[in-house]
């Protein structure tokens, strides 16, 4: 396993308990998050995607099934604010410390406030980003809420 990283390292520090999964990355795929759980051999359903959004003046974390569809006015109205777009990438990787395709919930720069699809708590066990291409931590999604201080929320659309 390679060294850790800001979120292997947030993970441990908060004593959550995890494994972790290496994958070969690939940089060409059109979707990253079901590029990885298929090339982990798990439903997509269970690897969630971390989206960084603007709602409104603020700055937040969505954590969804890579196989769903961010509903971007539930996710305003739930942070209330008027409206919500899609962060552009250096400004997300400015933000978080991490590269797209490498973007984990954990171990930020800046912590967001975070919000994590209602969908995920239907599994024991999800996969989020660990901080670097290519890792995935396996965690139980309601110590991801706990450790993050996450709002449980209806923010994904149906599956795309």
């Amino acid at each position: 396993m390679a060294k850790g990283t800001p979120a292997t390292g947030a993970v441990a520090k908060a004593g959550i308990a995890h494994r972790l999964h290496e994958y070969a990355y690939d940089p060409a795929a059109d979707r990253i998050g079901l590029q990885a759980a298929e090339a982990l051999g798990i439903a997509p359903a269970r690897l969630l995607k971390t989206l960084m959004v603007r709602c409104g003046n603020e700055v937040v974390v969505a954590l969804l099934a890579s196989d769903a569809m961010l509903d971007l006015k539930r996710l305003a109205a739930r942070a209330g604010a008027k409206s919500a777009e899609m962060l552009d990438i250096p400004s997300a990787e400015r933000l978080t410390g991490y590269h797209v395709g490498g973007i984990s919930p954990f171990g930020q720069k800046k912590r967001c406030r975070t919000f994590i699809d209602a969908g995920a708590f239907a599994h024991a066990t999800v996969l989020v980003n660990g901080g670097r291409r290519g890792l995935q931590i396996e965690l139980d999604p309601v110590a991801i809420e706990a450790a993050l201080g996450a709002e449980r929320a209806e923010i994904a659309n149906n599956s795309a």
